[in-house]
């Protein structure tokens, strides 16, 4: 395939990784301020966040079906428009509830987006460039987290916090009218299949439990819903071996051990890595009395080597098997978690920084490299379910992450407003949280390890 048919994809796969994740930074500093003007409570702001991702998550493989079955560059490109439109909508919003339902709206549209992002890059992109692709990719992913603090900062404290949504939407329709007019041709082609309906509910109803409960933790009804949601996979897995055409062909695990054992170290790697900088955020600022913007500048090492290295590692995965990058990266993540579970109150400045150097550069190493490997492992009419299911891996490792942070504060904390004063239970609380970090991502290393060859 052509550069003039590659780069358009490239193009608007990037703007998309870079937009989702910016917003999403820059929201959480402005949710204080939004917090004020509609006199939200914290449960309420949580939500404008959570909305997002409980939607996103429910949605992402039965789009990723209908994206194989229909077509991903249409499936992509209404995803584009729906989360601009959306972006658009919520600069006008009067109340937190509508915040929250259109949020939960504009997961919809990033379900769309992020099922088939990956996939448009892999049917164009050969086995020999995708790793570089996604490598570029991934580094939009870190860039736009690396902005986005700072950029929502800027934009709140001198327009308000819809100014946030305001660039959200002219990023969104410069988006959705690069896709609509430069992605020539359908990256799949249609075939008539009736869609699992039925699965899908049932995988839209479990993943939501799982992650609505793993968002309410510690409370008691947190464990329920996750051990319901749980059920409700075990359902969902009974329902699609009997299906006749599965959202979710199980045989993509059963008899593809690379696709099987990759998904597991992203669930892991996510789920040791995500809730990092809400931990040190709440150590640097109440342990050791740095500022705001003093903790941005620590924790901003971190994204930056992400954006840095993961082109590269995507480059390097293409040349040299991606199951010895994608661990070599699992494990530098491995000892830098390790490394944080030992901190205290008189750790210093500088360890913190050279270990967030080493995580960064270990995140580089695993993300784009472990999908390529999925990627690489899966027959082209399953893309979009392959990459719907990434993300969907991704996204539960993301409130795995946060619901062992937020279980560890309730239980060396309490149900209160942290202070200065819970400085030492705070330590505690870290300590223990990178602890089991560190556990998961050691567990990681074997997935990562035992997937065996991709090529």
């Amino acid at each position: 395939m052509s550069a003039e048919e590659k780069t358009p994809v490239l193009v608007v796969a990037t703007l998309s990784a870079f937009l989702t994740p910016f917003m999403s930074a820059a929201l959480n500093v402005a949710l204080p301020q939004m917090g004020k003007e509609f006199s939200a409570d914290g449960v309420t702001l949580g939500w404008v966040a959570n909305a997002y991702l409980l939607a996103a998550a429910m949605f992402l493989v039965p789009l990723g079906k209908i994206a194989d079955l229909k077509g991903r560059k249409r499936i992509f490109m209404i995803g584009t428009w729906i989360f601009a439109a959306t972006s658009l909508l919520l600069v006008f919003a009067p109340s937190p509830a509508v915040v929250i339902a259109l949020r939960a709206a504009q997961g919809l549209g990033g379900a769309m987006v992020f099922g088939t992002a990956v996939a448009l890059l892999a049917a164009v992109y050969p086995a020999g460039e995708l790793g570089r692709a996604l490598g570029i990719n991934v580094a939009a992913v870190y860039l736009g987290l690396s902005l986005g603090p700072f950029v929502g900062g800027f934009l709140t404290q001198q327009l308000g916090w819809r100014s946030i949504f305001v660039l959200a939407a002219i990023l969104g329709v410069a988006t959705a009218l690069v896709t609509t007019w430069k992605l020539r041709g359908e990256r799949v082609s249609p075939r008539e299949e009736e869609f699992d309906l039925g699965g899908s509910l049932l995988f839209g109803v479990a993943v939501g439990g799982v992650i609505y409960g793993f968002s309410s933790l510690p409370a008691q009804h947190g464990f329920w819903l996750i051990g319901s949601g749980a059920l409700g996979l075990v359902a969902f897995v009974l329902w699609e071996a009997r299906a006749r055409h599965p959202v979710l062909d199980l045989g993509l695990f059963r008899g593809n051990p690379v696709f099987a054992f990759s998904s597991l170290a992203a669930l892991l790697h996510y789920g040791a890595t995500w809730a990092v900088g809400f931990m040190l955020s709440l150590y640097l600022q109440f342990v050791k009395n740095l500022s705001p913007q003093e903790t941005g500048l620590v924790l901003v090492s971190q994204p930056i080597m992400m954006a840095i290295f993961s082109p590269l590692a995507g480059t390097l995965s293409d040349r040299i098997e991606p199951r010895i990058v994608a661990s070599l990266g699992m494990a530098l993540t491995c000892l830098g978690l390790f490394v944080l579970a030992g901190v205290g109150a008189d750790s210093s400045l500088a360890l913190i920084v050279v270990t967030l150097i080493v995580l960064g550069f270990g995140f580089a190493l695993f993300s784009s490299p472990n999908s390529n490997a999925i990627m690489g492992s899966v027959d082209k009419r399953f893309y979009g379910v392959a990459s719907g299911a990434l993300s969907t891996m991704r996204v539960i490792g993301q409130t795995l992450s946060l619901g062992i942070s937020m279980s560890f504060i309730g239980l060396f904390i309490g149900p209160m407003e942290i202070t200065p004063e819970h400085g030492a239970a705070l330590v505690k609380t870290v300590r223990a949280a990178f602890l089991v970090f560190g556990a998961f991502c050691f567990g990681g290393v074997f997935a990562s390890l035992a997937r065996g060859k991709v090529r």
